[in-house]
């Protein structure tokens, strides 16, 4: 799923992955906003290695919900380049609480994992999961633990899913009565789905500076074909029709980077602030409904305006088209966000 070369050269050379890992344990200690700016680059060349999901998915978990011991032992193992991933998703393709369907239940000295986690970005390839799961019997937010354990436990397969974006490959996850240490729990076990939520929030916040660097990719590249392209006897890039299309594009993405930084500076306040969690939902869900929204207007319209060429393989838009629709659906799309954000303001106002 990706080249383990250029992974090397990320977290050897150039110590990405360590962005906003704390000092003490090895990291640079910077912010969300410069994860949040790194992010956008990685989204404007469709970066095919598992950052996203090592460093915005599993590394906040740790930073949100691990514990002591536990992040003295992984942080450091992801500084030195380990890979890794968070599952909690199951078979519905929803993702708030409703979607944990993996069950947990204590066994002596262990738990014992049984079900299955769709949609895993990496899955087939981390060495580490977070995994969410749920106390049998339970429903909606309670009952649900998180734990981290290593990929290879046994009672785990993997595999591949099909999906349209290639670039950012997703995995099934299967658990078969696998047996974990009481030592993975991480945080507030039974009562995890705040933590969970907080961590779901910060990587959608990151998700979408991914869709903001791509928007404004496919703008650029429209606006080159354009500019090259000969009809009639000029560039059509001289029409003043094309040229209302390409300033909607450019529209789109200008607002779209205003709500990416706006929730990435809720996000560095929130990981040292647990009272923003609400503001934290609130940004996350307003950056992920309008980035979703503009990223993929931005490369159907490039796609329109590259005309016949578009969709072919010589024309890189496409592969921005795809990425577009895989992110727009992935932690909610732009309807789910938007009905999220109208509830958490209706239950603000009723409080």
């Amino acid at each position: 799923g990706y080249e383990p070369a250029l992974w090397s050269r990320i977290t050897e050379e150039m110590f990405w992955q360590a962005i906003h890992i704390p000092e003490e344990y090895g990291g640079m200690g910077l912010g969300y906003v410069e994860l949040v700016a790194m992010m956008e680059q990685m989204g404007r060349y469709l970066l095919c290695a598992p950052f996203y999901s090592t460093v915005c998915l599993a590394t906040n978990a740790l930073l949100i919900a691990g514990t002591k011991q536990q992040k003295e032992r992984y942080l450091p193992e992801i500084v030195a380049g380990k890979t890794a991933t968070l599952a909690y998703t199951g078979a519905s393709g929803s993702w708030d609480a409703s979607a944990i369907e993996l069950n947990c239940r204590f066994d002596g000295n262990n738990f014992v994992l049984d079900g299955c986690c769709r949609f895993v970005p990496d899955g087939h390839s981390a060495q580490l999961l977070v995994v969410a799961a749920r106390a049998v019997g339970s429903s909606g937010e309670s009952g649900i633990s998180l734990f981290i354990i290593a990929a290879d436990t046994p009672g785990i397969t993997r595999q591949c899913l099909p999906t349209m974006d290639q670039t950012r490959k997703q995995a099934e996850i299967q658990f078969d009565k696998a047996k974990v240490a009481a030592s993975a729990v991480m945080q507030s076990p039974g009562d995890a789905w705040p933590l969970l939520s907080k961590i779901i929030d910060l990587a959608t916040v990151a998700i979408a500076a991914d869709q903001l660097g791509g928007s404004q990719k496919a703008l650029d590249m429209t606006v080159d074909y354009l500019q090259e392209r000969v009809q009639f006897g000029r560039v059509i890039a001289s029409y003043q029709a094309v040229k209302h299309k390409a300033a909607d594009m450019m529209v789109k993405v200008e607002a779209s980077r205003s709500a990416v930084y706006y929730a990435a500076c809720i996000a560095d306040e929130a990981l040292q602030n647990s009272a923003l969690g609400l503001e934290l939902s609130e940004a996350a869900s307003v950056a992920k409904a309008y980035c979703s929204d503009a990223y993929f207007h931005n490369a159907g319209t490039g796609i329109q305006l590259h005309g016949g060429v578009g969709f072919t393989a010589e024309y890189d838009i496409q592969l921005y088209f795809k990425r577009a629709k895989s992110t727009e659906t992935f932690l909610g799309d732009g309807a789910y966000h938007r009905e999220r954000l109208a509830s958490q303001l209706l239950d603000g106002e009723a409080a």
